[in-house]
């Protein structure tokens, strides 16, 4: 088995260029899915490129680096519209896992129950990826393309998330379903943003993740929030804001118990969010 740790980003990218490798941070969805069957592949640990490590204030925004880990995102003093990032960040399995697994990783395995979906959608986040062929952003919503799918070509490395510096206001909420409460696979995600001014919304981003093969921005919901009082916020949802959804029935839950269940927590992130505002 070929095995590489290089210790530069240049180095990394040289290596992907060559490739394919399986690329390495925290592990955290890597070895599991190996199971008990030996490594196979050429993997390509990139844990030493401490370039990527760490989060930033721009002059553009927020730069999240790619090596980033949950517990390092969960210590940094950020805006209360990262509040719902945070409160993901908490559900991502253990203390011991948020400890190991990246947030970039998160968003490169492409669950549709990944927690850190959602949340970074309402902050309208970027993905930077970034080649021998030089850099290119793309918004999250089209990286990610299906169910355990990106557009990530097999020579490129994700870098970083960016947050654009408007997308840094007002407050935000996350909520998350599971058969239990802690170390547990997602049922139904619920991700709000909302800006304010005078007592009525000026600005809206909602995503609902674990309902869809891809989480979901719900553009036309957030249209009809704008202007809405804060303190009738539960009044705007409605059955037809959630047709969208393509919610499965599996072991976990009825494709009818999560449509009902996002209706109950999209309202609840929606009350949480207004009273963070006030």
């Amino acid at each position: 088995m070929q095995f590489a740790r290089p210790t530069s980003l240049e180095h990394a990218l040289d290596h992907l260029a060559a490739g394919p490798w399986c690329v390495l941070a925290g592990g955290t969805d890597v070895y599991p899915a190996q199971v008990d069957r030996p490594i196979d592949r050429p993997m390509l640990d990139i844990s030493r490129l401490f370039e990527l490590r760490g989060i930033e204030r721009t002059a553009d925004g927020w730069r999240i680096g790619g090596l980033t880990r949950w517990r390092e995102l969960l210590a940094a003093d950020l805006p209360p519209a990262f509040d719902g990032l945070k409160q993901a960040a908490i559900e991502v399995g253990s203390v011991q896992i948020q400890n190991a697994g990246t947030v970039a990783g998160n968003l490169c395995s492409a669950s549709p129950a990944a927690d850190g979906v959602p949340p970074l959608l309402t902050l309208d986040a970027l993905v930077e990826l970034a080649s021998t062929r030089g850099v290119r952003r793309l918004p999250l919503q089209d990286f990610i393309t299906g169910y355990r799918a990106t557009a990530i070509e097999p020579d490129e490395l994700l870098t970083a998330i960016l947050i654009p510096e408007e997308s840094a206001r007002g407050a935000s909420h996350f909520e998350k379903l599971g058969a239990r409460k802690y170390l547990v696979i997602s049922i139904v995600m619920v991700a709000v943003r909302l800006v304010a001014e005078r007592g009525a919304v000026t600005e809206a981003r909602a995503a609902l993740g674990a309902c869809s093969p891809v989480a979901l921005r719900m553009t036309a919901f957030e249209r009809d929030l704008i202007g809405a009082p804060l303190d009738r916020l539960d009044a705007v949802v409605t059955a037809e804001h959630l047709e969208a959804l393509r919610p499965i029935d599996d072991i976990r839950a009825s494709a009818a118990y999560r449509r009902e269940a996002a209706s109950v927590l999209l309202r609840r992130s929606l009350a949480q969010t207004a009273a963070g505002l006030r």
